[in-house]
């Protein structure tokens, strides 16, 4: 009786509560959940790891040579048909390219805007005897920091010639004339632009005759700083004393007939080009410094590039060694622009690219262009950036991912301008 009486009371049962309305609620085992897209193997794959299919070659790359040997004939009956060969020439010509058309500024004051920036070029530009359209600079963009903008012309030639007005003042804050002022606009090239190696008008020249059209090639040559008082005889007498020229125009306002200051030309043989430049630039001539340089700076195309078949792939080749290595990777092969169009699947998309890159570094920050105004055909659209803390970060996913399988594509990696990326240049 008494070890009864020393045991503790049980606790009152609890009040029950009320079994909640799950009426509208979806069931685990019904519930869509987001499936990472990363190495879904195909049927009869599922026991070989991405590794090994990567080491085998049975999923070659997009454009990897095949393991299957091609026919030569079928492959030259192809090539044979009416317009093919014309229409590859056009295509892979680097004065098509976005980049030729493309500038990036520096050093521009704090008051400017990207409407400011248009406006300002537009203006010194218009008129012109070598532009060919009114109002050539179309885009401005500023970068996130506003250290630099991109600008984006109508045509390459108005892009040279833009790029000639290196130093030149904006506003207030920047320095007076165009002679390379500390304080001036810096312009320059994009580092992706690739200079053409051979000018379309070859054909046309005639020897003893100087053209006034200058096409931009690796031999075009910009002369700015001239005294505008020099007339054009006058300063292709200058030019001339370093060899024959074969094209040759002044800068000069249409409705004035005003010299610019500006000038380009290209010499006969190509050896008299250097020596022009070493000689010319830094002259004195009359109160002006002569500042000579090669109009079109960037990449050296490969000779002969465009009349190739494997031109696409020699291209290739030359742009990825000169670019230097950065944060930025871009993705290709991954999505299709009807994968963009929802915002869910948009987000998972983000989601798992972010999940898998942040394997490798911390990710900075993703873009996926997306299809705009409802065209599918949007710049960019298609690419996947991804912005890593660092190059080891970059370095280490582009050798990881370059191969793998993304919603059974296989992906392929490249470094990206960090330039390109902040601006949205696609």
């Amino acid at each position: 009786m008494q070890a009864r009486k020393g045991r503790s009371r049980s606790p009152p049962a609890k009040k029950r509560e009320p079994t909640p309305d799950l009426t509208d609620v979806v069931s685990v085992t019904e519930r869509k959940r987001r499936l990472t897209q990363w190495d879904m193997k195909p049927p009869g794959y599922e026991n070989v790891t991405a590794e090994q299919a990567k080491l085998s070659g049975m999923f070659p790359l997009p454009g990897a040579p095949r393991q299957q040997v091609v026919d030569p004939s079928r492959l030259q009956s192809l090539m044979s048909q009416p317009g093919v060969a014309a229409a590859s020439n056009a295509a892979l010509k680097p004065t098509n390219a976005r980049q030729s058309k493309r500038l990036f500024v520096h050093n521009l004051p704090s008051t400017a805007t990207e409407e400011s920036v248009v406006e300002f070029f537009n203006l010194q530009l218009n008129g012109l005897n070598v532009v060919e359209s009114n109002d050539p600079c179309i885009s401005c963009h500023f970068s996130t920091g506003r250290d630099y903008a991109m600008l984006e012309f109508k045509n390459p030639s108005e892009a040279t010639m833009a790029l000639a007005l290196d130093g030149i003042s904006l506003g207030d804050e920047a320095a007076n004339g165009h002679g390379g002022a500390s304080n001036g606009l810096s312009i320059r090239r994009p580092r992706d632009y690739i200079v053409a190696a051979i000018s379309t008008e070859d054909e046309g020249f005639v020897e003893g005759e100087t053209s006034t059209s200058v096409a931009d090639t690796q031999n075009k040559i910009s002369v700015t700083n001239i005294d505008t008082s020099l007339d054009e005889e006058q300063v292709k007498e200058l030019l001339s004393s370093f060899g024959a020229l074969k094209t040759f125009v002044l800068v000069k306002d249409r409705s004035t007939e005003e010299s610019r200051g500006v000038a380009f030309c290209e010499y006969v043989e190509q050896s008299s080009t250097d020596i022009a430049v070493e000689g010319l630039n830094g002259m004195a001539l009359g109160e002006q410094i002569l500042k000579v340089q090669r109009a079109s700076i960037g990449v050296s195309q490969a000779a002969g590039l465009e009349m190739s078949v494997n031109a696409m792939s020699m291209l290739a080749g030359t742009t990825s060694t000169d670019l230097e290595e950065g944060r930025v990777l871009q993705l290709l092969n991954m999505v299709t622009p009807e994968e963009l169009m929802s915002d869910e699947d948009y987000q998972e998309i983000v989601e798992d690219v972010q999940e898998e890159c942040e394997k490798f570094g911390r990710v900075l920050a993703i873009k996926i262009p997306r299809p705009s105004m409802g065209s599918r055909q949007s710049s960019g659209v298609g690419k996947i950036f991804v912005k890593f803390d660092g190059p080891e970060s970059a370095q280490r996913a582009l050798a990881t991912l370059a191969g793998r399988k993304f919603a059974d594509r296989t992906v392929v990696t490249t470094y990206f301008s960090e330039e390109n990326f902040d601006v949205n240049a696609w």
